[in-house]
């Protein structure tokens, strides 16, 4: 049998993998950068074998890469990519989204209205101070939002792999807020929350599924413009 790993030390890998996924969603990390053992333990104090188990973990899940003989790096973006992950969860949110609506039931058309509700009321708005914890209740809803339209698929496997491809969308609108730290959220996005909802409480598949393939066309057509690059630290 293998050794025991005391749970004070699962306690801090889970925290820091916690802390370090978070900033590299929010694109506070940025794509490319070198994550250094040390630097990462000095940054969220916390020990160097905690961060690194949380690295190799953070690596299994595409946020992290790991280079031969080099370290630890975020992962990087590119558009070529953001136009495969949004061909790709058109494909799978569609699907899980038609299969909800064939399985809808009132308790799940009142969280989804509930969830919306809570989208329309939060700001997405990056501001001296607290600008990150804006975007980042922002991002909670949006996810949450989205999940519960295809919650009543009938598949974890579907479910978790649509959560996936939401984190991984999420870095690339975050790294854009970032660079033009006075944009808000795009224009027009609570509009097509809102037309997808009512589409979903109408159970009309067909429009429904066609107004969230648009959403996710519209916001790749908004982040299409390329990154700039920045030095890896």
């Amino acid at each position: 049998m293998g050794e025991k790993v005391p749970s004070d030390m699962r306690n801090l890998s889970e925290q820091v993998y916690n802390l370090i996924r978070r900033d590299i969603l929010q694109g506070l990390l940025f794509p490319d950068m070198k994550l250094q053992i040390e630097t990462v333990s000095e940054r969220y104090q916390i020990g160097a074998v905690p961060v690194r188990e949380a690295l190799n973990r953070l690596s299994a899940e595409g946020l992290v890469e790991r280079k031969s003989q080099r370290g630890f790096f975020v992962s990087p973006l590119k558009i070529e990519d953001l136009e495969e992950l949004v061909r790709t969860r058109i494909w799978l949110e569609t699907l899980a989204l038609q299969e909800s609506i064939s399985h809808a039931d009132e308790a799940w058309e009142e969280a989804l209205v509930v969830s919306f509700h809570r989208l329309s009321r939060t700001s997405r708005r990056l501001m001296p101070g607290d600008g990150r914890e804006a975007s980042e209740e922002w991002d909670i809803r949006h996810k949450e939002f989205h999940m519960q339209l295809i919650d009543r698929c009938g598949s974890s496997w579907l479910l978790n792999f649509c959560a996936t491809m939401m984190d991984q969308a999420a870095r690339y609108r975050n790294i854009s807020m970032n660079i033009h730290s006075s944009q808000a959220r795009r224009e027009g996005a609570l509009a097509e929350h809102q037309a997808i909802l009512d589409a979903v409480l109408a159970h009309d598949a067909p429009l429904a599924c066609r107004l969230l393939g648009e959403h996710y066309q519209a916001t790749l057509a908004a982040l299409r413009a390329p990154l700039p690059d920045r030095p890896a630290k």
